[in-house]
């Protein structure tokens, strides 16, 4: 096993989850406001929902996909699966979800890239992330082309083990186990652990923000449009009314009678 390949697939994943850690916990200590999706939904919504639905189904099931296809051992499926009958699944799936996402990323790149109030509130990360995922996906369903001329899922176990020999701090036996794998399936870990290096500097910390607390939340009580609240609002007084005053009885001043001690000349 050469030197650089331990490097890159013994070495830097480790490097690249420290990276990940440490940086997301820096980012949302210091600067709190940033950890956010940054949506320019408001500025444009010319095909925002589409494009964004399509990126985020498909996306959310490639990532299970990969978690429970690289970290499952051979043993807890062995016994109702076959390994080739594995990869057909994970060709088949992995390639539906992934035309799917790979259409709603190019609609929101055009979107982004084309739109002239979208491009102006858009940073380099933002741009840079998205062409990222684009590479990152066109090497995903390259992969697939490539497993179809070995359908006994050999190169699915070799990545298993790679995957589950890191999670187990093997980093020898995990760079053994990638070594003899094809130059496309050695890109895609490769740009899939660079993520992780970039996830704390781009807009990708929104995926760990997920708002669960919105499900113990208090009811609240919105009353619609045309319908009267059912509770009865106070009456207000419709008039001023001004406060009784005290009378009390004229004080006589000296000199001057008044009209009930007057006495007739």
């Amino acid at each position: 096993m050469s030197n650089f390949n331990f490097l890159l697939f013994g070495v830097y994943p480790y490097i690249a989850l420290a990276i990940c850690l440490i940086g997301s916990w820096a980012r949302f200590d210091l600067s709190q406001y940033s950890w956010k999706a940054g949506s320019s939904q408001m500025l444009s919504n010319n095909r925002m929902r589409l494009a964004s639905n399509l990126f985020h189904i498909g996306i959310i099931f490639i990532l299970a996909g990969h978690f429970v296809g690289l970290l499952m051992p051979e043993a807890l499926y062995h016994s109702f699966i076959t390994s080739g009958q594995k990869q057909i699944v994970a060709m088949v799936s992995g390639g539906f979800f992934g035309i799917l996402c790979l259409i709603g990323l190019v609609m929101l790149i055009h979107r982004r890239m084309t739109d002239a109030r979208v491009r102006a509130t858009s940073n380099t990360s933002d741009i840079m992330i998205l062409f990222v995922l684009l590479a990152q996906l066109v090497l995903g369903l390259l992969t697939i082309v490539a497993s179809t001329g070995h359908l006994n899922g050999s190169v699915m176990v070799l990545l298993g083990t790679w995957a589950q020999s890191l999670v187990t701090l093997q980093p020898v036996k995990a760079a053994g186990a990638i070594e003899t794998v094809g130059i496309i399936y050695k890109l895609h870990v490769f740009l899939g652990v660079t993520l992780f290096v970039l996830f704390p500097f781009t807009r990708l910390v929104h995926i760990v923000s997920a708002p669960v607390w919105y499900l113990g939340r208090r009811y609240q009580i919105v009353r619609q449009k045309g319908v009267k609240p059912t509770i009865p609002r106070p009456q207000r007084p419709r008039t001023y009314e001004a406060p009784a005053r005290e009378t009390s009885a004229p004080t006589a001043v000296p000199g001057y009678a008044t009209a009930k001690n007057k006495t007739p000349a």
